[in-house]
C-alpha cells in the first residue's frame, strides 16, 4: 500500500473514532476550521471546486467566488462530520434532522410494486437521505465507487451496510444486472450521477456548457420501466439549532414519447432523459451552490485536459 493511501485510510479511521465522540457544536466548530485552513491553502480540490462554482455564479468577481467556495467547503467538511457521526446516530436523530419534499409520489409508485430509480448530484448528504430512506421510505440499494486502498473502500461499504444500505460495487460484470433485478421487483436505487465515472456517460448541456454525466438512472428506467425521479439535497439550520437536511423529490422523467427500437433510439432516449434529469440539477444546484460537493471535473472542457 503507497503511503498516501495509507495515510488516507488512518484519517478516515481516525475521524470515524474520534469526530463522534465530540459533542456536535465543537464538532461542527472543528470542521469549519479544518474546512476554513482547506479554503486558504486553495489546493487542487479547491480550485476545481471553484472552477465548477465559476459555471453556476459566472456574474461573481473573484472576491465573491472565494466567500462562495468557503460556504461550499465548510457544506463539504460538515457532509465529513455528519457521516462520520452517523453509524452513532439513533433513528430519531436520524428521521428528526430530515424534510422529505414531493415524496408522496414516489410512495405511491413503491406501494403499486413499481420501482423507483433515482439521478442524484453530490448534493448534501447522500448518506444521511439514503439512511433515512432505509428508515421511512423503502430500503437503499446503491453503487459504491471503487476507492483505493481497498480497506477504505470496505470500510465504506461496512459503514453504508450498518446503516441498512445494500451495496453493490462499481466496476463488477453484473452491476447493471443486479441494479435491474432490484428494480424489476419494485425496488428503491438512488445513483450519484452527475459525473461519470465509467467513460461510458453522455454529454449534456449543464449551465451552458458541455458535461459529461452517467447514463446508469435513465438507461435502467428505460429497461425496466422503473420510474426516474432527479432527487437534490440541501442543508438547511435546525430550528433549535444545528443542521438538517432537506431531500426533494422532483417530478418523473418520463420516457420519450416515439422512442424507436434498437441501439440508435436507445442511445436517444437515454440522453434525453438525462438531459432532463441534468436540467432538474442545474437548478438545483443554482438554488443552493454552496451544497454541491464537486470537487472533480465534470465539464467536458476541463476533463479534456486530462485525469479526472
Amino acid at each position: 500500500m503507497a503511503w498516501r493511501e495509507r495515510a488516507a485510510l488512518e484519517v478516515y479511521r481516525l475521524g470515524w473514532a474520534l469526530v463522534r465522540r465530540l459533542p456536535e457544536r465543537p464538532a461542527y466548530r472543528l470542521f469549519d476550521l479544518v474546512a476554513d485552513v482547506a479554503w486558504w491553502r486553495a489546493g487542487p480540490g479547491v480550485r476545481r471546486l471553484e472552477a465548477n462554482l465559476r459555471r453556476v455564479r459566472p456574474q461573481l468577481d473573484r472576491s465573491g467566488l472565494r466567500g462562495l467556495s468557503r460556504a461550499g467547503m465548510r457544506s463539504y467538511l460538515r457532509y465529513w462530520c455528519d457521516t462520520f457521526r452517523l453509524p452513532d446516530w439513533d433513528e430519531r436523530r436520524i428521521t428528526e434532522t430530515v424534510r422529505a419534499v414531493g415524496d408522496d409520489s414516489v410512495r405511491a409508485t413503491l406501494d403499486g410494486g413499481r420501482g423507483v430509480v433515482m439521478f442524484l448530484g453530490h448534493l448534501g448528504n447522500w448518506d444521511h437521505a439514503g439512511a433515512w430512506s432505509t428508515l421511512r421510505l423503502a430500503p437503499v440499494t446503491t453503487v459504491a465507487e471503487r476507492l483505493r486502498p481497498v480497506q477504505l473502500f470496505d470500510e465504506f461499504v461496512r459503514f453504508r451496510e450498518h446503516l441498512g444500505m445494500t451495496i453493490v460495487p462499481l466496476g463488477g460484470a453484473d452491476v447493471f444486472r443486479r441494479l435491474m433485478s432490484t428494480l424489476r421487483d419494485g425496488g428503491f436505487v438512488p445513483l450519484l450521477a452527475d459525473r461519470d465515472l465509467t467513460d461510458g456517460g453522455v454529454e449534456v448541456d449543464f449551465f451552458g456548457e458541455p458535461a459529461r454525466m452517467a447514463v446508469g438512472p435513465a438507461a435502467l428506467a428505460l429497461q425496466t420501466r422503473a420510474a426516474l425521479h432527479p432527487v437534490s439535497i440541501h442543508s438547511e439550520r435546525r430550528p433549535g439549532g444545528g443542521w438538517g437536511i432537506v431531500v426533494t423529490w422532483h417530478d418523473e422523467v418520463p420516457v420519450p414519447d416515439g422512442v424507436t427500437r434498437g441501439a440508435a433510439g436507445t442511445r436517444a432516449a437515454v440522453a434525453a432523459m438525462t438531459q432532463a434529469c441534468a436540467d432538474v440539477l442545474a437548478g438545483a444546484i443554482d438554488e443552493h451552490p454552496q451544497d454541491w460537493h464537486m470537487l472533480q471535473k465534470v465539464f467536458s472542457a476541463d476533463l479534456a485536459g486530462g485525469a479526472r
